[in-house]
């Protein structure tokens, strides 16, 4: 990881957390009903989680009460904009996005000496089984400060109001009340305290509940995506619900994707595609055993890859180079069927999402069709960070290096 760590890849754009606002983030667990850290220092991504706290308690996601309801933390404002490290749905991000955008001069005034805790509440106290997630449609984000600060200003400009009134300005005990409210908690009077709810709208997404699925609506019909097979198998049971169901690792969830418009497939097009060349060389790369060469000069070398590409045996050959061979091929037969010649591999990854789609729904299929088939290195970092960090170990070492090359290369490159 240290090679991630170095390249700004692994644990970066977080904010560090110590001394006052450490005891804040801990007075925030408390409300959440979570044991506070032991750690001095540690840092904290855009909803408040802390790798360092997470590897302490052995729980990704100690932010949560359950798998229904989750929750974040605000103790500064640096974390407007920071990434969010280990969502739980796929929405999460935009969550933060908007509540910075609603109230970035209220979060800058109340983590001056306060913190925040945000409750995600879909109405829903617990899931119990899968389709409880066709509920999921409306989201109200909450807010509760830290010390009760927003009850302790309207019980300081009750007593300011108290004070102005009549005679009461001479009461000894009203003035004690007063110095004692400011200095325990500062002069409320003018700060921006007050975070109404924010309700969002929810439509398609992915959560991590029931092991990882996809929710799939506004479209022919709904569609929910399991990882988890044996939870696919007993929700197929279930026949009282009007939704499709399917597991990742079903052929027909692809014929349904493009029938429906929710992805395309264009095998001319997409073997023009760097993702395309990225995905075949990560398919080459499995199949390398004995290589005299570095990995990063093979892999962008074409004379080197032609060398170690016909060192495999035919079979393999065909298989890797399967796309272009159905492309050639193609020209002159005009009845050949795709799956006769192109690896099923390739049908699965070179799928995208339909052009007609918004941008969210296309960055939510992009990540359906990463997890359905992880071999785009590049993909799998942008998509499915907790997959990739789990993996990245498995991989030569320099290959490795020319994932970290790829994706410094192309963070900040759309459409590839």
């Amino acid at each position: 990881m240290e090679k991630l760590k170095a390249a700004g890849l692994y644990g970066g754009a977080l904010v560090k957390v110590s001394g006052a606002l450490a005891k804040r983030y801990n007075g925030c667990l408390a409300m959440l009903g979570v044991s506070p850290t032991q750690l001095g220092s540690f840092s904290i991504d855009g909803m408040g989680w802390s790798p360092e706290v997470a590897e302490e308690k052995g729980d990704h996601y100690y932010l949560n009460i359950g798998e229904a309801n989750s929750n974040a933390i605000i103790v500064s404002p640096q974390q407007k904009g920071k990434a969010v490290h280990m969502p739980f749905h796929s929405f999460d991000r935009d969550i933060m996005t908007s509540i910075f955008a609603a109230y970035d001069k209220e979060i800058r005034d109340i983590t001056k000496d306060s913190g925040i805790c945000i409750h995600l509440d879909q109405d829903i106290d617990s899931y119990y089984e899968p389709f409880d997630l066709l509920r999921y449609k409306k989201l109200s984000v909450s807010f509760r400060l830290l010390n009760q600060l927003q009850e302790k200003q309207k019980e300081q400009l009750a007593l300011v109001t108290e004070f102005e009134t009549g005679n009461n300005f001479i009461d000894r005990k009203l003035h004690d009340k007063l110095l004692a409210s400011a200095k325990q908690h500062g002069d409320l009077r003018t700060r921006k305290l007050q975070l109404e709810p924010i309700t969002l709208e929810i439509d398609s997404f992915y959560t991590k509940a029931f092991g990882g699925i996809f929710v799939l609506r506004d479209f022919v019909t709904d569609i929910i995506v399991f990882e988890d097979l044996q939870l696919f198998n007993k929700a197929i049971k279930n026949t009282t619900h009007e939704v499709s169901l399917f597991h990742t690792s079903h052929n027909e969830l692809m014929a349904t994707l493009v029938n429906h418009r929710i992805t395309e497939f264009d095998i001319k097009k997409a073997a023009k595609t760097k993702r395309y060349e990225r995905i075949k060389r990560h398919l080459f790369v499995e199949y390398l055993e004995k290589v005299d060469h570095p990995l990063p000069e093979v892999l962008d070398s074409p004379f080197l890859f032609k060398k170690y590409l016909n060192d495999l045996d035919t079979e393999t050959r065909k298989r890797l180079m399967s796309v272009e061979l159905y492309n050639q091929r193609k020209i002159v037969e005009r009845d050949l069927k795709m799956e006769d010649v192109v690896d099923i591999q390739y049908t699965k990854a070179l799928l995208e999402p339909h052009s007609s789609l918004e941008e969210e729904q296309s960055a939510l299929i992009w990540k359906l069709l990463t997890k359905i088939i992880p071999v785009d290195p590049l993909h799998l970092y942008w998509y499915d960070k907790e997959r990739f960090y789990k993996t990245y170990p498995t991989w030569k070492d320099t290959y490795k290096d020319w994932i970290i090359a790829h994706i410094v290369q192309n963070n900040n490159i759309t459409n590839l």
